[in-house]
């Protein structure tokens, strides 16, 4: 399927003046409710002055998996937030120091613990020639918290109680309680920016039965320096430069995002020159990569987890005892070495380092398969059982299946590996139809709300981001109070704890923190990659 940017445009003003039609008929208007889960950091995005930049040419990158949204409001992986990232833009971003900067809001002011307000960023328009003001940003904010839209991040608003439009370019946002990580969550991608016109579009095509996001994900419209061109589902989405944004422009023509998802296949085009960047890099071509005269691979500390989680719902998973002796049989060291040849860390908990809230100060899980099996016992597991690993189509994770597979087959586990294309992989785990499964998470907002909240508190089963069905009162009691409290300090200590029980309860395995590997051509400079997985592409150049 192609999906291009006029005929859609056409399709969307036939659309509203179908609407307008009947309404002058006298039928219905459009309702729109106000109601109250690989993440993105938009990065800086320029100066008000503008300029030309020198450069042009389309920048290619060939990568593992297809976005399976671009409505920012609409799904919550890295492959959607990847390209989304390129098109929307927040009220705020964080820079490379975790400093919150200003975005499409030039300042912000805390009024009080619960409200604060913001001042926006004049003379900017969307790619549809939209304007964006505060009753953009009210609007937006609106709808991602509207229970119709049953937004994937939601968590990330709910809190907010009320947007209040108090000029044109200036916006109050009333919180239910003092909440420390609220400009943190308006540099989510989550927060990026839609049309008014496609929101409007949207809402309109909700009412004739349409899914939520349908009009917004297949013609995505923002104020990014890059905007929508072309998306043939599972081949390439296209964007091409924003010749009217508001800040200094990107230098290359347009960004093609190739879905190549034979790792092998993605180094022979860098090398051909048929592509300008890969991701990922499997450990075992880095070498081959620097060596290759053509390029080099860019190496990345990372704010994501790789994890293996449990239906905590299913027989025998909702026993602790069984998902504690798995997390015990399952040796890190030798994942990391063997799999990743050593680009990644142990995780002892779901935040990496660096991360807000994140402490040494557990009980981590260490490889013990004696004690594995005396948990088993306890458990009156003795004599295993037959379960399935669930994974996608990233190579490593399925190494790391096969690597557990052959594990627990010591402890009478017998494990069979079932490998989905990743679109299906995350609908099928958001419903909760797997036994274990191994996913990763990123941290694109620095906190450990975001790294906690999400993952473990019950009302965020499913698509959230809670695919372990995890439900633990005194958890969510304490994840809570880490929204509510403002001393840092205690914050710490909150998610401390919540660290040490997740820890013992075992939702998930936690496995570890990678790098990210990306090869880059020599004759492109200028990109970046950020601690959550994001591409900085603005000030991408190519040598011609």
């Amino acid at each position: 399927m192609k999906l291009t940017k006029k005929s859609l445009w056409a399709l969307m003003l036939t659309l509203a003046l179908a609407l307008f039609l009947a309404a002058c008929a006298g039928g219905d208007d459009a309702s729109e409710d106000d109601a109250g889960e690989d993440d993105t950091d938009g990065g800086e995005t320029g100066t008000e002055t503008g300029g030309e930049a020198e450069g042009g040419g389309d920048l290619i990158l060939a990568l593992l998996s297809d976005a399976s949204s671009l409505d920012p409001h609409g799904s919550n992986d890295v492959p959607s937030s990847v390209i989304q990232a390129n098109i929307y833009e927040t009220l705020v971003n964080r820079d490379e120091n975790n400093e919150i900067i200003e975005g499409l809001a030039t300042s912000w002011e805390q009024v009080d613990d619960t409200t604060w307000t913001f001042t926006l960023r004049e003379g900017v328009t969307f790619h549809d020639g939209e304007e964006f003001n505060a009753e953009v940003v009210k609007m937006n904010l609106d709808r991602v918290r509207d229970e119709v839209i049953a937004s994937p991040r939601y968590f990330l608003y709910e809190m907010i109680t009320d947007v209040e439009v108090t000029g044109d370019y200036e916006v109050q946002i009333t919180t239910e309680y003092p909440f420390a990580p609220l400009l943190a969550h308006l540099s989510h991608n989550g927060g990026g920016m839609i049309s008014p016109a496609s929101i409007e579009a949207d809402y309109a095509a909700l009412e004739e039965g349409s899914d939520p996001g349908s009009v917004i994900s297949e013609l995505p419209v923002g104020t990014g320096f890059f905007e929508f061109d072309t998306w043939q589902v599972g081949s390439e989405v296209r964007l091409t430069k924003y010749e009217d944004y508001w800040g200094d422009p990107a230098n290359v023509d347009s960004v093609t995002f190739r879905v190549v998802p034979d790792s092998q296949v993605r180094v022979a085009d860098l090398e051909t020159g048929n592509v300008h960047v890969i991701d990922p890099v499997q450990p075992n071509e880095v070498e081959r990569i620097n060596n290759s005269g053509v390029g080099s691979v860019l190496q990345k500390a990372s704010s994501s987890l790789a994890y293996l989680g449990f239906n905590t719902e299913k027989e025998p998973f909702n026993d602790p005892l069984v998902r504690q002796a798995i997390s015990l049989a399952i040796d890190r060291e030798a994942i990391i070495s063997g799999i990743y040849e050593n680009y990644g860390i142990p995780a002892i908990g779901p935040l990496a380092p660096g991360i807000f809230g994140y402490t040494d100060d557990v009980d981590a899980v260490e490889y013990n398969m004696d004690e594995a099996r005396a948990l088993l016992e306890e458990a009156g597991m003795a004599d295993g059982f037959s379960t399935t690993i669930w994974t996608n189509d990233n190579p490593q994770r399925q190494s790391i299946a096969v690597l557990i597979q052959e594990a627990l087959a010591e402890l009478n586990i017998e494990v069979e590996i079932e490998v989905m294309e990743f679109g299906a992989y995350l609908d099928q785990t958001a419903a909760g139809e797997h036994d274990m499964f191994i996913l990763g998470w990123s941290n694109p907002t620095g906190d450990a709300d975001y790294g906690m909240y999400a993952l473990f508190h019950s009302s965020q089963k499913g698509n959230p981001g809670n695919r372990s069905f995890y439900e633990n009162p005194e958890v969510d009691a304490l994840l809570d109070e880490g929204r509510r409290e403002a001393d840092p300090a205690a914050r710490e200590e909150i998610y401390a704890e919540v660290a040490q029980l997740l820890t013992d309860d075992a939702p998930m395995a936690f496995l570890l923190h990678t790098e990210y590997l990306v090869g880059v051509a020599d004759n492109v400079s200028g990109f970046d990659i950020d601690t959550s997985g994001i591409y900085q592409l603005q000030d991408v150049t190519i040598e011609q």
